[in-house]
């Protein structure tokens, strides 16, 4: 979603906020903006477009060594210069920027314009500037302390005052904000990224805290009331390298190039062949807890929640266990019955998503017991489940999730088989498993051997405008993921289905204009799919096929295939989703499109 940036210290603060803002473009933005204090007085620069756009646009020599910076995903209102951030009030010496929603700010906005303010925007966010001009009596944050509790809403605010140089003050709720400090400097920032170039000491803030900053020192205290309150300071591990491009095209690129990388790091030292099972110590679970679970429950968003429908047949098929997936978006308002020993997951690779992070609050009000599958140290999920699991997945900066999907199924493979050894699994089905989790690496690297056939037969497909996706089983959930990164990055019209729901409805848009991608591992549905593919075949469709590499029946039927090499069984998911995700890749790139930021799209979904 939108990302935010302050800056206290000795350097040029146009500057430092507009290399912040450029590592925060791949949340995805419509407009940005920087707002630089110099000679009590505040220079506000915005406008829509990209960083690049408003780099050109900023003076040279922009005087000021502290500010605040944005980029914008439209919410409350259209997209235009006006209505980018920061806003200020009408005098101009108060600049704010805004993450979140403002839910009650049309009463707040009709009770300061009858009182004679002017408001420029149609923002949402605009009336947090005009309320901090009504309450500041020379204390900045005494001032955002009195305008946060008329708020109603979420929100990660930095302020700034041209009376008070060289201090911002930030709060969140709801919204991420971290400080970052660096050496006689200091930051906040919605996300890491905007200040791994200066340091890697960050403290997270939690909803309800208000921090001020200056060039060398900050503070932290509650909203209601002004005790300091103690943080502690992480380490981040990641190194500014992990979010460059390293010669790639695009960061999406990279990131699907990193899988036999990113699986191994998921899994290294949490195998354990010795005893045929698993360590996952992060889960902060007895062996007698993690035995007397008698159903999971899985709950998540987008690509995460395409990880979690595939950890569902697969912990049913070989733990013996209920599972189910759902959209945290659904139940966050469903009402939910939370049942005795049932254990939860929120998966979010951010950490940070919204519904999932509500959907966890809502749950653990309930009495559940909630762990996180995240890829981000530090984030709020990881932080308020308080146990999970770390999916070492590395930066992900495109807007189309990638190497974390497979990430997060290596996690929850990890998962099965732990709670498998406990159950009905032997010891030599546990290392047989083992053996096919560790062979995943090599495998994915070897799929890589097809990336030229699979650019040729993207760009043999571009001109189409709707796919079919289609799979059995474990791999049903991987055709909703093909078909979503279709959608995301080249903007071309995808449908998931299981290969044997299309005789109740889908059926009827087969054509010679809509190819059908099937998933046909070697596994025992396979049978099943290759009927699928020929009554397709039947009406004239065009099918691409994704196949082990001597299937000669899938080959005959099939328009093209796409082929990938043998595995256990249980392993395809890993193994169909990678060239998917380069077929979406190279559909994309041939059509011309933003595959990094595509339209409407943001990394992090922080607002309803």
């Amino acid at each position: 979603m939108c990302g935010i940036i302050g800056y206290c210290g000795p350097r040029a603060a146009g500057e430092v906020l507009l290399d912040g803002l450029k590592r925060l473009e791949y949340r995805g933005y419509d407009s940005a903006g920087i707002c630089v204090g110099f000679d009590n007085a505040l220079t506000v620069v915005k406008s829509t477009g990209k960083i690049a756009h408003l780099r050109g646009i900023v003076p040279a020599a922009l005087p000021g060594t502290y500010g605040i910076g944005h980029t914008r995903w439209a919410t409350h209102g259209v997209v235009n210069d006006v209505n980018a951030h920061p806003h200020t009030n009408q005098a101009g010496d108060i600049a704010i920027v805004h993450n979140g929603i403002i839910e009650n700010f049309s009463v707040l906005k009709e009770k300061l314009i009858s009182e004679g303010h002017v408001f420029r925007s149609q923002t949402d966010s605009e009336v947090i500037a005009h309320l901090l001009s009504d309450f500041y009596e020379g204390d900045l944050e005494a001032a955002l302390k009195a305008v946060l509790h008329l708020l109603q809403g979420t929100y990660g605010i930095i302020c700034v005052h041209a009376q008070e140089p060289n201090r911002l003050v930030g709060a969140r709720n709801g919204s991420p904000l971290v400080l970052a400090v660096g050496q006689n400097e200091m930051f906040l920032a919605s996300d890491v990224m905007a200040t791994l170039a200066h340091t890697k000491q960050v403290v997270y803030l939690e909803d309800g805290e208000v921090v001020s900053i200056t060039n060398d020192a900050y503070h932290i205290s509650e909203l209601r009331g002004d005790k300091p309150i103690s943080k502690k300071v992480e380490i981040i591990s990641w190194e500014l390298e992990n979010i460059e491009k390293q010669g790639h095209s695009h960061f999406m690129e990279k990131e699907i190039f990193e899988q036999p990388e990113s699986i191994l790091r998921a899994i290294q030292g949490r195998l354990d062949p010795e005893n045929a099972t698993a360590h996952l110590g992060g889960l902060n679970m007895s062996n007698t807890e993690l035995r007397d679970i008698e159903r999971v429950k899985i709950v998540a968003a987008g690509t995460s929640f395409h990880a979690g429908l595939v950890a569902s047949y697969l912990m049913e098929s070989v733990a013996q266990i209920p599972c189910t997936a759902e959209l945290a978006s659904e139940l966050r308002y469903r009402n939910p019955i939370v049942e005795r020993n049932s254990l939860y997951f929120a998966v979010s690779q951010s950490g940070e998503t919204i519904d999932t992070l509500s959907a966890m609050r809502e749950l653990k009000r309930k009495g559940a017991r909630v762990l996180g599958i995240c890829n981000v140290i530090g984030s709020s999920i990881a932080r308020e489940a308080g146990a999970g699991v770390y999916i070492h997945s590395g930066p992900e900066i495109a807007v189309a999730s990638t190497k974390a999907f497979t990430s997060q199924l290596a996690a929850f493979y990890l998962f099965t088989l732990l709670i498998s050894r406990m159950h009905n699994m032997s010891f030599e089905a546990g290392r047989g498993f083992i053996q096919n989790l560790s062979s995943l690496p090599d495998l994915v690297r070897q799929g890589f051997e097809q990336q030229n056939h699979i650019r040729a037969l993207a760009e043999k497909y571009s001109h189409y405008r709707d796919f079919l996706f289609l799979g059995r089983g474990l791999n049903y959930p991987v055709a909703l993921e093909g078909a979503l990164k279709l959608k995301e990055i080249s903007y071309i019209h995808a449908e998931g289905y299981s290969a044997a729901e299309i005789k109740h409805g889908p059926i009827a848009l087969i054509n010679d204009e809509t190819p059908s991608i099937f998933l046909v591992p070697g596994d025992s549905l396979r049978e099943k799919v290759i009927s699928n593919m020929k009554e397709v075949k039947a009406r004239r469709g065009k099918v691409i096929a994704l196949c082990v590499a001597d299937d000669e029946e899938v080959k005959n039927t099939a328009d093209d295939i796409i082929t990938i090499p043998k595995a256990g069984e249980m392993m395809y998911p890993f193994l169909m989703v990678v060239p998917l995700q380069l077929f979406a890749y190279y559909t994309a790139l041939k059509l011309g499109r933003d595959v990094d930021q595509p339209r409407n799209l943001a990394k992090s979904v922080t607002v309803e």
